[in-house]
């Protein structure tokens, strides 16, 4: 102590070296330096809860149908064994009940979904289509139980954010955004979705509904399109494809002028360039509207190589948009939606889990249930396809 009082004075003793002298500098202003920083405090942890349902990975929407809900069970084998529960809890939740049903859908269209079978098909024609009930969203065994169990999760989702319980709540099977009040829509029968920012909207102000599936998401942006309590942005490819909605010009009427965001990309889309348009548009858009939580749709249809997609994303380039949502430190709620290849489908949701747990995943796949699924390679992320990128910096900035 007394020679940092001598330094504090101005002067050195005489009879100190150089290397003394240097040493005591050094120290002082170590000292100096802790006293004025004081140790930085640790990154709370988020508390995640997940919900899964392996009944859902066996339903069945038939042998031609793009969708196979078995991805989900893909998904949960790659989570668990990457360990990925310890960081979170696994629930499951109940159906949604019909009184929650038509808290958005009509009362008509889920006593017809929750009575008609298989094997009514033939004499209910005529409700089939009113419904819009065939080959895009088919009616097989136990298809109400399966979009019961769908809703069901994301609602109680939401109700453990409202409630404080979770700061992240995870629902992989959720993200039906197509689905309408009176009718089913591009695979969705239930929009879980909707129903689950109502319950969100029961606590909270207003809800911020980020969009990431290839098809746009008109079933939830026409639910709230005149309303300024819920803003949906959505980043979707558009054109010659469905639901042929998400025009840039299409952006909400009455008191929801403004609050319905459209952001039309083309094919080829790959990280770097979405990545950039993505944080962009949702910094603005967060800064602007000032969310009190938000619901963020996953679809893994934009990885590269998707059946169904056309876009050029990486497994880690998707996860790089997720991490920035989650950065945005609010309450949080992630759902799956579209992606037909299922090896990627399940490799994007299970890095998803790892970015939203803060967790470093191994690039080589675990030994698991599935892993002949992923031969040659069995690794974690894929490389993009050459493919042209159709979205070229003028297009894009555009749009922001």
């Amino acid at each position: 102590m007394m020679l940092n009082i001598h330094m504090e004075k101005g002067y050195l003793k005489r009879d100190l070296t150089e290397s003394q002298k240097a040493n005591l500098i050094y120290y002082r202003d170590k000292q100096l330096k802790e006293i004025a920083e004081p140790p930085k405090e640790e990154k709370k942890q988020k508390k995640v809860v997940y919900f899964y349902n392996s009944d859902i990975g066996y339903y069945d929407l038939g042998s031609n149908h793009p969708l196979k809900p078995y991805r989900l069970r893909m998904a949960h084998s790659l989570i668990i064994e990457y360990e990925l529960g310890y960081h979170m809890d696994i629930l499951k939740a109940k159906p949604a009940t019909n009184i929650e049903l038509t808290q958005f859908h009509s009362d008509e269209y889920i006593n017809f979904l929750s009575s008609i079978t298989p094997d009514k098909v033939q004499q209910n024609t005529e409700n089939l289509i009113k419904y819009n009930l065939g080959i895009d969203s088919p009616i097989f065994d136990g298809v109400y139980n399966y979009a019961t169990c769908i809703a069901g999760a994301s609602i109680e989702a939401a109700s453990r954010l409202n409630q404080g319980k979770a700061d992240i709540a995870i629902n992989w099977a959720g993200g039906q955004h197509n689905a309408k009040k009176n009718e089913a829509n591009g695979c969705c029968y239930i929009n879980d979705v909707v129903l689950a920012i109502l319950e969100l909207l029961r606590v909270h102000k207003r809800v911020l509904y980020i969009n990431m599936d290839v098809h746009h998401c008109n079933g939830v942006e026409e639910a709230f399109y005149t309303t300024n309590r819920v803003l949906t942005l959505s980043f979707h490819k558009y054109g010659n494809v469905y639901p042929g909605t998400g025009n840039i010009e299409d952006i909400g009427l009455d008191e929801g002028k403004g609050y319905a965001v459209n952001c039309p990309l083309q094919d080829g889309i790959d990280d770097a360039s979405y990545k950039e348009i993505f944080e962009e548009i949702v910094n603005k858009t967060n800064e602007y509207y000032k969310p009190d939580c938000i619901v963020l749709q996953c679809g893994a249809d934009n990885i590269s190589g998707d059946r169904l997609g056309g876009f050029n994303l990486t497994i880690k380039g998707h996860g790089e948009c997720v991490k920035i949502i989650r950065d945005l430190d609010l309450p949080l709620l992630i759902l799956g939606g579209g992606g037909y290849t299922l090896k990627n489908v399940a490799r994007t949701w299970a890095y998803d889990t790892a970015v939203l747990t803060d967790q470093v995943l191994d690039e080589v796949l675990p030994i698991h249930e599935f892993i002949n699924y992923y031969y040659p390679d069995y690794k974690l992320d894929i490389q993009p396809k050459n493919m042209i990128n159709l979205n070229s910096k003028q297009y894009l900035d555009n749009i922001k």
